[in-house]
């Protein structure tokens, strides 16, 4: 070793790369919230386009508060068929909504699943049994065959996202300017 050059132990630079690379998977595990399609699809069967999809539903931490605080959250799934236009924006010809309110009971310890559309009514353990089924989506009557032209061409698109005008109103307004109620996924889209 030379008067002038300083050196590290291996020991020492090993633990320090070790520190860093823990500090920086802790950083990259932090919850993220916010909503994912992961995947969407539809099928024909007879005469009418089913859908399949699988959402991923990640709650801010004041929405997950205000849940257990008994305050229910709706969620809306939003759908579109599209015509793809050559020399313009794709047209929506057909739009529809799907809407689940989540509401925690309490007294039984149970995550409730309300389909708004229908009425149907499930009861669940834990909050992320309740979000895995509202995530599963399967077979559900997406359009009819009948609705669409010949010859054309047709996209179909899915979004999920809070409704926050569905909040009480004095949380609704706080919900408004806050960036943890903005909870929204991308538009997923597919060929039909």
């Amino acid at each position: 070793m030379s008067a002038g050059r300083l050196t590290r132990p291996y020991g020492q630079t090993l633990a320090t790369g070790l520190i860093s690379l823990l500090a920086f998977l802790n950083a990259s595990l932090v919850w993220a919230a916010g909503f994912e399609i992961i995947s969407a699809s539809t099928r024909l069967e007879g005469d009418v386009y089913r859908l399949n999809a699988q959402i991923e539903y990640r709650f801010s931490q004041a929405a997950i508060e205000a849940l257990k605080n008994g305050v229910p959250l709706t969620i809306e799934l939003e759908m579109e068929v599209r015509r793809q236009r050559a020399w313009a924006w794709d047209e929506t010809v057909y739009a529809l909504s799907q809407r689940f309110r989540l509401e925690y009971h309490t007294l039984s310890r149970q995550y409730l699943v309300t389909t708004l559309n229908s009425g149907e009514r499930r009861g669940f353990p834990t909050q992320s049994s309740a979000l895995q089924s509202m995530g599963h989506i399967t077979d559900f009557p997406f359009l009819d065959k009948g609705l669409l032209l010949p010859n054309q061409r047709y996209k179909g698109a899915l979004r999920a996202r809070l409704d926050v005008d569905a909040l009480p109103t004095p949380l609704r307004l706080f919900a408004y300017i806050s960036d943890d109620w903005r909870l929204a996924s991308e538009w997923r889209v597919w060929r039909l």
